[in-house]
């Protein structure tokens, strides 16, 4: 029986980023539409008395500004109306949003509130969840220790964590941070999410890394949350400190980043914080969830307000200084903005390449302006999203306490588009709404078992299937029966998940799946021997790269 889980679906979800991640967004920075070529040259050379033009010494590398302040302040005065028709059209509860230019904060702002049915109000100090904007925080902080002289981008990551492994040996060997944090060491997209989803910790997924398949060695994107995790792990490790501690070390102390964390208990305790959201019906929304990421913090559990965050776009556009000081090294900084990895070949002749840096999306513009980005999203109910013009010195960040349909990605590329032609180019919300509704119709299992074969095979004695398996991925399951009724528990020893098993057909049977990948009901699939006892079962949601069978002990 195939897989409940769609490869291609978690590929895209993670994309976004979770657990993803960040979407690449097309902004017509220079007058195109998605998918609409720009204009063409009126020849395809120079005439023949044509005078021959000066050469540069060395290609330039950023175009001359094109904004200028009231261009960005013509988008300020519209950002307001953009968030309020987003929240309108969509009921999320809160958003809230800041801009930065030429070194100032232009915007800090909070809209709506910070629970569904609460009062309290969204601030520019509200704390939200960021999911996979952590990332490119995250690579500032790895930036850091590389200008300290603690490590070097290019330095095999066992060099400093000497337990690291993956299941090649060479890719063990060779794999280094910009490997891990540009998502081409070959571990699949997703790798390790569903150890999470069921609770195990830092420790434990990266310690069962090396059982993952692996595509070839840098030859392939593939987003994915605990390799990236790995990387800045290893840092920690090698300034010998923990790395929320090297975060705050690094990053949020220096830039009085008060309300930042990659701490899910300090989340927790903000007294200004906004809860995360799922819809419920039409413009209805439900803080149903709690998301605690701090098994992946650096690839996804970081917590913070667009205040702090617009101190961060600060020295990001300042190639490293804030206030005077040069708080992180240029070079090592500017590393993080080089394309390391292509994302995805162009999807037309008028697209163009995509490219994943150190926790940046890096694309340019039909003005070959580099363009920075990165999108958050947690399907419990977060999404945030950061763009970067660094060439014009422009950067904002929208946090939403919502699950992820589009919302923080079209108000920034809203603003961004307005800056640009006074006006928007794009109907941005639906542009963005259907690329996630496409995501969210492409989480389908490929088993619908919701729907009951008309004529199902009977099951064998519930104590056929009762018992305890083995799996060296996931660990110890117990399938038991009470009552006439199979359950089996999953998960760390200390916080076990039970889920209920529901006859589906002969010696299958369905479950709900739980956490950030779930997607409804999956199966579990029992293999009787000829004595008609079960010796395995594989559950098909958590087989998506083979790991899922576990045999009878």
């Amino acid at each position: 029986m195939a897989s409940s889980v769609s490869p291609d679906r978690r590929t895209l979800l993670k994309t976004i980023g979770t657990g993803a991640a960040g979407i690449a967004l097309v902004v017509p920075l220079a007058g195109c539409r998605p998918g609409q070529a720009s204009a063409a040259p009126s020849s395809t050379g120079p005439s023949a008395d044509a005078a021959p033009s000066p050469l540069h010494s060395a290609p330039q590398q950023q175009v001359p500004p094109l904004l200028d302040r009231a261009k960005v302040d013509n988008a300020l005065a519209r950002l307001d109306g953009s968030v309020h028709h987003a929240m309108e059209q969509t009921g999320v509860p809160g958003i809230a949003v800041a801009v930065v230019y030429q070194d100032a904060v232009l915007h800090a702002q909070g809209y709506g509130v910070r629970e569904a049915g609460q009062d309290a109000k969204v601030d520019a100090d509200t704390v939200f969840q960021l999911a996979s904007v952590s990332k490119p925080l995250a690579s500032t902080v790895v930036a850091g220790v590389v200008g300290r002289g603690k490590v070097q981008w290019t330095d095999p990551v066992i060099r400093h964590n000497p337990s690291f492994a993956l299941k090649d040996p060479y890719v063990t060997r060779n794999a280094t941070f910009e490997d891990l944090m540009s998502h081409r060491s070959g571990l699949h997209t997703g790798a390790g999410d569903l150890l999470e989803d069921l609770g195990f910790d830092r420790a434990y997924i990266l310690g069962h890394l090396n059982q993952q398949p692996l595509e070839p060695f840098r030859d392939a994107y593939n987003y994915s949350n605990f390799g990236y995790t790995e990387g800045g792990q290893a840092a920690a490790d090698a300034m010998g400190m923990a790395w929320e501690d090297l975060a705050q070390e690094i990053l949020f102390g220096p830039l009085g980043m008060g309300s930042s964390s990659y701490r899910h208990a300090d989340y927790e305790q903000a007294a200004n914080k906004a809860r995360i959201h799922v819809p419920v019906g039409h413009r209805k929304w439900e803080a149903k969830y709690v998301r605690n990421a701090d098994a992946e913090a650096p690839a996804g559990g970081a917590s913070s307000s667009v205040r702090d965050l617009a101190q961060w776009i600060r020295l990001q556009l300042a190639h490293g200084r804030h206030e005077g000081r040069q708080l992180i090294d240029e070079q090592a900084l500017l590393a993080t903005h080089v394309p390391e990895a292509v994302m995805g070949p162009p999807s037309t002749p008028a697209a163009r390449t995509r490219f994943y840096g150190l926790g940046w999306n890096v694309t340019y513009d039909d003005q070959a302006r580099l363009q920075l980005g990165h999108s958050g999203a947690f399907n419990l109910g977060a999404a945030t999203v950061v763009m970067l013009l660094p060439g014009e010195q422009l950067g904002i960040v929208v946090l939403a306490n919502g699950q992820p349909q589009g919302i923080p990605e079209a108000i920034a590329a809203e603003f961004f588009d307005t800056a640009q032609h006074g006006a928007p180019t794009v109907d941005w919300l639906p542009f963005t709404a259907a690329a996630f509704r496409q995501i969210e119709e492409a989480d389908q299992p490929e088993v619908d078992y919701s729907k009951a074969p008309a004529d199902p095979r009977p099951a064998r004695s519930l104590d056929a299937y009762t018992g305890t398996y083995a799996n060296p991925y996931y660990g110890p399951l117990t399938v038991s029966a009470e009552q006439g009724q199979l359950s089996m528990v999953l998960g760390p020893g200390e916080r076990p998940t039970t889920f209920r098993l529901s006859h589906f057909d002969g010696d299958t049977f369905s479950f709900e799946t739980i956490g950030e990948n779930a997607n409804g009901l999956a199966g579990a699939i029992f293999a009787p021997a000829d004595g008609g006892r079960a010796v395995s079962v594989r559950l098909d949601f958590y087989d998506t790269t083979g790991l899922g069978t576990f045999t009878r002990s």
